[in-house]
């Protein structure tokens, strides 16, 4: 999550809320959408396949990233791709959800997850939590282009190579490090835009296809980013020993 704000894209178990009702039957609260959209499992395919779920309203949180989680109350590396539902803009709550009407607006297409919940009893999403996820291959392997690239960007934006670089801010290998960091900066952003340029696709893709920006994620490790026109800046917040995230 991030040092200041913890919005619910960045959660890997925001959907495992405890209700304080003694009920056991839903109370329409909305409790659950409020604490952030789920993670998607392979019988949720043809939703989004099918449009019922589109994925802009998707992104990814990519192999190694670090997301906050519940059950052991820290952050932890996932073990490989999360997708996840949007929030709404900063906020905790599903992308999907009316606050107003207190419901779902995809009620009758929601996901397995969702399903499964039961606030009273969070067995049954326990269960199936890790289980059967859904990740971008299973979408995009076969547009062999686009798949080329997001393998790229994904081996060249590692996040365990970001970890080792990150410890190396405040050693002997200071320059080398932060320059290599900073390279690693700029590609994510690059590859973005050009996705977006030359390959017209649509901006709210992106977290979908390439994870959410360094920019942002950077923020889990310690380190904030800061552009000023077309320079790029790194200020590490806090030691990487201190920070307890490396």
């Amino acid at each position: 999550m991030d040092t200041d704000k913890k919005p619910p894209q960045r959660t890997e178990n925001a959907s495992m809320p405890k209700s304080d009702t003694t009920s056991n039957t839903c109370l329409r609260c909305g409790t659950c959408c409020e604490k952030g959209g789920p993670c998607f499992h392979l019988e949720d395919r043809m939703l989004i396949e099918k449009g019922k779920i589109p994925s802009k309203y998707l992104y990814t949180l990519r192999r190694g990233e670090q997301a906050y989680d519940n059950v052991k109350g820290c952050l932890v590396p996932v073990a490989s791709d999360i997708i996840k539902i949007k929030g709404q803009k900063n906020k905790w709550t599903c992308v999907f959800f009316d606050e107003k009407k207190k419901a779902c607006s995809i009620y009758n297409d929601r996901p397995v997850e969702c399903r499964a919940l039961k606030c009273w009893d969070t067995d049954a999403l326990e269960q199936i939590y890790g289980r059967n996820r859904l990740t971008r291959k299973d979408f995009i392997s076969q547009v062999k282009g686009l798949w080329d690239l997001i393998e790229d960007h994904q081996a060249r934006c590692d996040y365990e190579k970001i970890k080792n670089l990150i410890k190396d801010l405040d050693g002997r290998k200071k320059d080398g490090a932060q320059r290599k960091l900073l390279e690693i900066i700029r590609y994510d952003t690059e590859v973005r835009k050009l996705v977006v340029a030359q390959g017209g696709l649509d901006p709210a893709m992106l977290d979908f296809l390439f994870g959410r920006p360094l920019t942002k994620t950077l923020q889990n490790y310690g380190i904030k980013v800061r552009q000023e026109g077309k320079k790029t800046f790194i200020h590490l917040l806090l030691h990487p020993r201190q920070n307890g995230r490396i």
